[in-house]
């Protein structure tokens, strides 16, 4: 149940890339701005992309002072329940709660990431593609010649046409094309686009911001638990024979964590169900305390330390202020 007549508490921050380019295909910012949110002693995130379908930041707050109608809102508020739930009783929502490993979340083409990713050990990177196709296509035979036995995942964010990516894809050695994983949100998403797609070649498609019951021409259904109600889209995969992989949404450690925490209960009620998963996109950004508490970058989620989603102290010493 909402927790409609409580009055939120809001801490803004901002999150400074580490990468000098952008994090993905469609944004060309270098600095995130967000509300860390408190309704009655438990803790939520709310970290909107514009550039991906979300309402600003100003707005999430109107509605969140009022109808709550959006989902990025209702999820945050969703978070502050069960945050606040487990902190009354005094123990981590992460007891007796296994997390996925992650693959290793890379914003470019670089090759001195990906060594430092095979080096904390990786065995799956996710590449945010799109920007320089030609430029990503000799990266890709590169890196799959370097390092065999790496499998990739590639995050177009719809930016290319149909006809793009399945040259793209087609242009690749076979040897790297083997190396895939999936390819998500290679375009705009339609059953008969996806469909012919994946027939030319032969390559797994996950859907993401279209992810919905209906999206059944994708393989690969990615669920963000910053938006999306992993147990309805979970039910929804496994009715349309697909495998399922949750991910934060690059926002602050705060719904991070609750990504994972969903992981992990998801995993509970669906076992096997979530694979590899990509949990781990703190080290895309400046270091602050917050970051500190999430641990090194690998595979294997750092539960923070404290009651609920953790961060006890931290989020103590934030300033917080009544939203209305």
């Amino acid at each position: 149940m909402m927790l409609i007549d409580q009055k939120p508490m809001i801490s803004r921050y901002r999150l400074k890339a580490k990468a000098r380019g952008p994090l993905n295909s469609v944004s060309r910012r270098r600095e995130f701005e967000g509300v860390l949110i408190q309704i009655d002693g438990g803790f939520g995130c709310i970290h909107p992309w514009p550039e991906l379908g979300d309402p600003p930041l100003e707005k999430c707050l109107a509605d969140l002072a009022g109808a709550r109608r959006w989902p990025i809102v209702r999820r945050a508020i969703r978070c502050t329940e069960y945050d606040r739930a487990a902190r009354v009783f005094d123990h981590s929502l992460f007891e007796e709660t296994e997390v996925p490993e992650s693959h290793a979340t890379l914003p470019t083409a670089d090759a001195a990431q990906v060594a430092l990713a095979v080096e904390a050990g990786f065995q799956i990177i996710k590449l945010k593609a799109g920007l320089d196709l030609a430029g990503e296509m000799k990266f890709l035979d590169a890196m799959a010649a370097e390092y065999p036995s790496l499998k990739w995942r590639l995050d177009f964010n719809e930016s290319p046409t149909p006809d793009e990516v399945t040259a793209f894809l087609t242009g690749l050695t076979e040897a790297t094309r083997n190396a895939i994983d999936f390819v998500e949100d290679p375009c705009p998403y339609s059953d008969s686009a996806w469909k012919s797609l994946y027939r030319k070649t032969r390559v797994k498609l996950a859907v993401d911001r279209e992810a919905a019951p209906l999206s059944s021409a994708a393989q690969v259904m990615v669920i963000k638990p910053a938006i999306d109600e992993p147990f309805l889209l979970a039910e929804a995969a496994l009715g349309n024979n697909q495998r399922v992989v949750l991910t934060s949404y690059m926002d602050h450690p705060v719904g991070q964590t609750f990504a994972a925490w969903e992981a992990g209960r998801l995993g509970l009620q669906f076992p096997g169900l979530p694979g590899v998963c990509g949990l781990q996109t703190h080290h895309l950004f400046e270091a602050d305390a917050f970051t500190e508490w999430m641990g090194p970058w690998s595979p294997a989620f750092q539960a923070p330390a404290g009651r609920g989603l953790g961060f006890d102290d931290l989020l103590d010493a934030l300033p917080w202020t009544r939203l209305y």
